[in-house]
């Protein structure tokens, strides 16, 4: 026998459904998202307000770098003419000589010694050139050196030692001379590029 009760009644077409945290849940997630749209937005003007800076920074630097051209260009225009050749050529070489007095040989034979391997030996070395650039002094000389050493493969290893060291830069051999009956040395001239503080 079936007890009828009005809580066991439902009257409704569709069967009752919990949609209360259903919908609680979608709020919490509409909230969420428009959160997340509103930090991208921000976060969009944010990007577009230091590009904007960016921008002005680099129109600015652009400008900077156009006169300071302008500048060069009638400085060399000045310098170049015929009647100033002769002062600027003097200039050169007088800035150039007083550069070759500042270079230190106690400096230049203690750093040779820093890559100079055990079998090779410093045979001789040239008055150094400074290096210019545009008439320019730089702070690197190039060293003319002549170095001899019984087995040649000591001279690779200095090369190396002269490319790793800070102090050193590009070197080039120039020429090579085989032993000879008078000379038992392997024989080499090489140039390489010297930063030593002018």
């Amino acid at each position: 026998m079936n007890s009828f009760s009005p809580s066991n009644l439902n009257i409704a077409s569709q069967p009752f459904r919990r949609e209360r945290a259903q919908n609680a849940a979608l709020a919490v997630i509409c909230a969420a998202l428009t959160c997340s749209l509103l930090v991208l937005i921000t976060l969009i003007f944010h990007a577009r307000g230091q590009a904007a800076d960016l921008r002005r920074w680099i129109e600015g630097e652009t400008a900077e770098l156009q006169r300071l051209q302008r500048d060069q260009s009638q400085l060399s225009s000045f310098v170049t003419r015929p009647e100033n050749a002769d002062v600027f050529s003097k200039s050169v070489f007088l800035n150039e000589l007083i550069a070759r007095r500042a270079v230190s040989w106690t400096r230049v034979f203690e750093d040779l010694a820093t890559v100079m391997p055990a079998n090779v030996r410093l045979v001789g070395i040239r008055l150094p050139q400074v290096a210019a650039e545009d008439g320019t002094l730089t702070n690197h000389v190039q060293l003319d050196m002549f170095v001899g050493t019984d087995r040649p493969e000591a001279v690779v290893d200095l090369l190396k030692r002269l490319q790793q060291s800070p102090l050193f830069g590009a070197v080039k051999v120039e020429t090579q001379t085989p032993p000879t009956q008078n000379d038992p040395l392997y024989r080499y001239r090489m140039t390489v590029a010297y930063a030593q503080n002018l």
